[in-house]
């Protein structure tokens, strides 16, 4: 009966044991796995440092940063029409440490003109929409057109006398270009430049008479007096453009173009990270002195959460790219 007893305990003992070390076998990984963020978070901005996009990166990057509780850097790697920058994040690995500010080019247009390295439907999660900013015709101060209906009477008198420029073929402003120019039924030259602010020194200059420019770039030059607006594409006046006609109230209510930003992380990206990292866009997109800035320029700031942009992404790119077949649109 005693024999009978300690082997019954010392059975007791061994499962104990086993159990104890299968419990610890399977805490061991769990404990083991790293909280995010573990390093500092690499925000690539697919265009040069300077411009409204590597402003809009650095100011979201810093504010996500400090609700994440994480050094945060900015990466430019421009190249093939945001493509370059892109494909880099596509690669990279999916532990949400490095994102991508996209976009309507690399998620919506280049891949249509251009091979691109990635599947801008399949190689990415989207983190959140930052924001959007609409498109404003624009000319210059002495220009003879007063009103949108002026360029459209231009054009009708002299087919494809009316140019108009933009920063590249592919570009918004050409793609804002060729969808105005359907609606409207005229021709207009296009004037293509190879990015910079050629195009925009032409404009001012009178060298080439009407752009239709993302708010993002035309604000600035309309406050300081140096163009003159003729209609903006949203479905109101802008506060800040009181005396500016929409597109609709000109006589085109079709014409829906702006051009949009957005936060990526590589496709595979563990779920409870995007939603961290969504969460902290959204935190961030609340902050009145990021709303401020991203106001001044002409961006309507959106959520910054994931399913809004997960939606939003496949109709834009066939939007988009049909206008391309459409308009028959080649990159440079």
């Amino acid at each position: 009966m005693i024999g009978q007893k300690k082997a019954t305990r010392r059975h007791l003992l061994a499962a104990a044991a086993c159990l104890a070390a299968g419990t610890l076998g399977l805490a061991g990984p769990a404990l083991a796995q790293t909280a995010f963020p573990s390093k500092p978070i690499t925000f690539v901005v697919p265009y040069p440092a300077g411009g409204a996009n590597d402003m809009l990166g650095r100011l979201i990057g810093q504010k996500m940063g400090e609700a994440l509780g994480a050094m945060t850097l900015v990466e430019n790697k421009p190249g093939a029409a945001a493509l370059l920058g892109a494909a880099a994040v596509a690669r990279a690995p999916a532990d949400g440490h490095t994102l991508l500010v996209g976009g309507l080019a690399t998620h919506a247009a280049s891949p249509h003109l251009l091979k691109a390295d990635y599947d801008p439907l399949k190689d990415f999660e989207p983190v959140g929409l930052i924001g959007s900013a609409p498109i404003v015709a624009i000319t210059f101060n002495e220009s003879s057109f007063k009103t949108l209906k002026d360029v459209v009477d231009a054009a009708k008198k002299d087919p494809r006398g009316v140019m108009y420029g933009s920063s590249g073929n592919g570009s918004p402003l050409h793609l804002a270009g060729e969808l105005f120019v359907s609606l409207a039924q005229v021709e207009m030259t296009h004037v293509p430049y190879k990015g910079g602010n050629a195009h925009i020194l032409d404009l001012i200059g009178g060298r080439v008479p009407v752009i239709f420019d993302t708010a993002t770039n035309a604000m600035p030059l309309i406050k300081s007096g140096k163009v003159r607006p003729l209609a903006v594409s949203t479905p109101a006046r802008l506060a800040d453009l009181p005396s500016t006609p929409t597109f609709a109230e000109a006589g085109y209510p079709q014409f829906e173009f702006s051009a949009w930003y957005a936060l990526f992380a590589p496709a595979k990206t563990p779920k409870d990270v995007v939603a961290k990292l969504s969460a902290s866009l959204s935190t961030a997109l609340k902050q009145p002195e990021v709303v401020g800035r991203l106001n001044n320029v002409g961006v309507t700031v959106s959520t910054g959460e994931s399913a809004p942009l997960a939606r939003f992404v496949p109709v834009e790119y066939e939007r988009i790219g049909r206008l391309i077949k459409t308009a028959n649109i080649r990159a440079d």
